[in-house]
């Protein structure tokens, strides 16, 4: 038993270094973003009428900006010395998006005054992520600046040993931002106490307090920007009183010696695609998402190729294949937002309850990540999607089983000890490390396999493309909400009258459905991959 926490949980802590500092305070501002995820959800549900099948597509323009790291990353590349100001600039964005929340919380017939609140709400949620990609695609690039190249003497560091770093450095960003969840989770635990009691004035108070709480998020990547800048002062001053010049020393330490040449179809797609994508928003052309998509996943494709030509066939043929089962494995649809406003509104979970909820998930999320760190290491890519597919498909039949009124069986049958929050809490419990494990194998390959001189354009060029998997996802559960619609009741806040009745009918439908897709898809995937030249990481 000690020699399993020594390899799995300790190993980590003696692997850490002060260099790995910088990319995981900027991680740690993306996992503290979601301190305003249940108060946003509960901001929809009780001020703005926006159906599910809106919020989908909302979603679907949330997950669209990180296709925008395939220009970004090239950017990154060619501004290599200046990289931080991209950071400051994506800090701006967020707290942008956040001062637009709390003016709506605080100053709500100002802001309704000069636009309807919930175009106000689009546009926040629109420019957060924005400004988190932004900050993204910096931390991504300074992972591969954060593994150094030599030892404190000058003298080159081992590949294998690199690589063993590369893992490390992944997986410990992983815990940045599950970390940030936890911290949150706490927060949002302890001030979404009795919430639910309050009166509407009593809630606008608490949203508005953990939205004010938020601004500390682009305080935080700031920061880890000021210690890069120390660090790097602090090794070229150890290195010059060994007697190197500064180009010497630069030729030790950067990652970065020469800049790449600009590339052009790059740049140039990226604009495109930002043009285009702005255009056929903001026109509101009918299909503009599965416009905006097509166009996205032709740029990606291509530019995969341009990259991936140099490469051996055993090569290419890994990267492809590991890349499809990232793709298809995150691509699945999710109920939607009805399935939220179901346990909200029929089993009472409450802001506290599902603050509760993302404690559990977090802090289980981040041992899962230890537990299976050596599993995750020793098994292909397509050994771990395939048992997490099988394990969620299970994980998913807890709450398919309570629509139908498991909850109501086991409570009468246990003196209302497992009722729906015991399972959801269980459910919960188990089904938390999934969503993370899939990526660091991913994450680390990248990071280790990419050409020295375009490590941001190529780890932003595939993650791109997997990052287009969530845009994909939005895209189905956009479709899933209109085939299956579901409803929460929408009151008229200044009548009291009901505007749209709660309807949760075709639920229990829209949750078989997705549960079968989310089985049969990546499994297909894993098989052919199996049966095909292409082979995964």
């Amino acid at each position: 038993m000690w020699r399993w926490v020594d390899l799995n949980l300790l190993s980590l802590g003696r692997e850490m270094r002060l260099s790995y500092m910088p990319p995981l305070m900027v991680y740690l501002a993306a996992g503290i973003s979601s301190l305003t995820g249940i108060v946003g959800t509960f901001y929809v549900k009780e001020r703005l009428g926006l159906s599910a099948e809106f919020l989908a597509a909302l979603g679907f323009w949330m997950t669209l900006p990180w296709a925008l790291k395939m220009p970004l990353g090239h950017l990154v590349d060619l501004m290599w010395r200046w990289k931080s100001v991209l950071v400051y600039l994506g800090a701006g964005l967020i707290a942008i998006s956040l001062f637009i929340m709390i003016g709506l919380l605080s100053h709500t017939e100002i802001m309704r005054a000069i636009a309807p609140l919930s175009d106000w709400y689009v546009l926040a949620a629109l420019l957060a992520p924005i400004g988190y990609i932004v900050q993204d695609v910096v931390a991504d690039a300074m992972t591969v600046e954060a593994v150094p190249r030599v030892d404190p003497n000058g003298q080159l560091i081992d590949l294998d040993v690199r690589k063993q770093m590369h893992i490390t450095m992944q997986t410990l960003g992983r815990v940045a931002i599950i970390g940030g969840g936890i911290l949150v989770a706490v927060a949002n635990v302890v001030l979404m106490k009795d919430v639910a009691t309050l009166s509407e004035a009593g809630k606008g108070e608490a949203y508005l307090l953990i939205y004010q709480l938020a601004l500390v998020i682009p305080v935080v990547s700031v920061c880890g920007i000021w210690l890069a800048s120390w660090l790097r002062y602090r090794e070229i001053k150890h290195f010059a009183a060994q007697g190197l010049n500064r180009e010497e020393i630069e030729t030790l330490t950067s990652v970065h010696v020469e800049t790449p040449a600009v590339n052009w179809w790059i740049l140039g797609g990226g604009l495109v695609f930002t043009v285009v994508s702005l255009g056929v928003g903001l026109v509101q052309v009918n299909g503009a998402e599965e416009i905006v998509f097509g166009l996205s996943m032709l740029i990606v494709l291509f530019l995969i190729r341009q990259l991936t030509a140099e490469l051996e066939n055993d090569a290419r043929n890994v990267l492809v294949g590991t890349a499809l089962l990232v793709f298809v494995f995150r691509a699945i649809p999710s109920p939607g937002a009805g399935a939220t406003w179901w346990m909200i509104d029929e089993l009472g979970f409450d802001q506290q309850f599902l603050a509760t909820l993302s404690l559990i998930g977090s802090v289980l999320t981040l041992a899962g990540m230890f537990i299976f760190r050596r599993f995750m290491a020793e098994r292909s890519m397509a050994y771990v999607i395939g048992a997490l597919t099988i394990a969620g498909t299970v994980l998913s039949l807890p709450i398919i089983s309570m629509y139908f009124g498991l909850h109501e069986w086991t409570a009468a049958h246990t003196g209302g000890v497992v009722d729906a929050r015991f399972i959801a809490v269980i459910d919960t419990a188990l089904e938390s490390p999934l969503g993370q494990i899939a990526m660091i194998p991913m994450l680390a390959w990248i990071a280790n396999s990419a050409p020295e001189n375009l490590k941001a354009t190529f780890f932003a060029v595939m993650a791109s493309f997997t990052n287009l998997a969530l845009s994909a996802s939005q895209l189905a559960t956009k479709y899933i909400n209109q085939i299956f619609v579901v409803t929460r009741e929408v009151t008229d806040i200044d009548t009291g009258e009901i505007t749209v009745p709660a309807d949760y009918s075709e639920l229990g439908t829209l949750l078989i459905i997705v549960t079968i897709i989310g089985f049969v898809l990546p499994m297909l995937t894993v098989l052919m991959i199996r049966f095909s030249r292409l082979r995964s990481a």
